[in-house]
């Protein structure tokens, strides 16, 4: 879960077709609650280049727009910093979807000024914070 305009961020692996996606996700997503609006809008991301898969849980996702021209160049930047655990260019409202690792929330924030003061190309920044919950 995320404590952002985003609140949940689920990735599907071993998809092998955007119809797959549409009918065996996307359609069932839609419908859930549909009669009491209990899901009233959701955004869709199609990843373009994976960064590195992890296991390691982030601590934060940033969700970044550039420039077409720069992405794979902000893709390669971001992954060079030791608190990136991964980046993907994606298709959507971002360009890039970055999982960081951090201490605690001064850790992110020192991270995220290091981020935007040395990666050039970054027009915009929103970032999550992940909540993770123990059922």
């Amino acid at each position: 879960m995320l404590l952002s305009p985003m609140d949940i961020l689920v990735q599907f692996a071993g998809l092998k077709s955007l119809d797959e996606f549409i009918v065996n996700w996307f359609n069932p997503i839609r419908m859930i609650g549909a009669e009491e609006a209990l899901v009233t809008r959701s955004m869709t991301f199609i990843v373009i280049h994976e960064g590195p898969s992890y296991v390691e849980e982030p601590f934060a996702f940033l969700f970044l727009n550039t420039q077409p021209r720069n992405l794979e160049k902000l893709q390669n930047a971001l992954l060079i910093i030791p608190e990136v655990i991964s980046s993907d260019t994606v298709f959507g409202p971002y360009d890039l979807i970055c999982a960081v690792r951090a201490d605690d929330r001064a850790n992110l924030e020192s991270l995220i000024s290091r981020i935007k003061k040395n990666v050039p190309g970054i027009e915009g920044a929103i970032t999550a914070s992940v909540a993770s919950l123990r059922v």
